[in-house]
């Protein structure tokens, strides 16, 4: 059972989302907040598997709130995921949520599936960002930063089965996406992306999109 925490200070989108998660039987909402700071004290009290948490809200922000649930708040032996919730799609929120440590970054308009998908995806302990916000990110990145042919080279070190897993991590796919692509076991998909992530000296999968259009193994708008 995947326990959450909706901190959000709109009262009907907390009980839209609280709708939609415990129509599913294997998520329960085990509190509410209308505010970073309620959200922060709740989070101690509760322990949640996961915090939906707001951007933009009175009395602390989202973004301070994830630091504080991330950082100097958390329960000890604890670690919470967290999960941005915004009705804007701007770079700076999106930086500064993964600067913040949080493990996923989606927009309020994505339909029920795609945040049911979502909590799975971050509760699993895989980050995740919204295909559109990530799309106008790696753009950004490429326009800035040209690919250069001796980038590719970081990749020598890899397998041609983890290339390709890398390819997939880069996509944007879950672990489960890729062993389904791939026709091999979930279980022997995680050792892959574990691997991929160890060889490369990345921290996580977001890391792992950005080296995977840096090197050119994937490009803006082809597959």
């Amino acid at each position: 059972m995947i326990r959450i925490l909706v901190v959000d200070d709109q009262p009907m989108i907390r009980v839209g989302i609280r709708a939609i998660l415990e129509s599913e039987q294997d998520m329960t909402v085990v509190g509410e907040a209308g505010n970073g700071r309620d959200g922060v004290a709740l989070y101690r009290r509760t322990v949640p598997d996961l915090v939906l948490m707001d951007v933009r809200m009175p009395v602390l922000d989202g973004l301070a709130a994830a630091e504080a649930v991330l950082g100097p708040d958390r329960v000890e032996g604890h670690r919470p995921r967290v999960l941005m919730l915004t009705t804007f799609d701007l770079d700076d929120y999106i930086y500064a949520a993964l600067r913040a440590d949080a493990s996923g970054f989606l927009l309020k308009d994505s339909a029920p599936d795609e945040l049911l998908r979502a909590v799975r995806v971050v509760a699993g302990g895989e980050a995740l960002l919204s295909p559109s916000v990530t799309t106008r990110l790696i753009e950004n990145f490429v326009a800035a930063r040209p690919v250069q042919g001796a980038a590719a080279t970081v990749l020598n070190g890899l397998t041609d089965r983890e290339r390709e897993v890398l390819r997939l991590i880069a996509l944007g796919m879950s672990n489960a996406e890729i062993a389904a692509t791939l026709f091999i076991a979930e279980q022997t998909t995680k050792t892959h992306v574990s691997r991929v992530l160890q060889k490369l000296g990345l921290r996580d999968r977001v890391q792992a999109v950005v080296l995977g259009y840096e090197t050119g193994l994937v490009r803006p708008g082809g597959r």
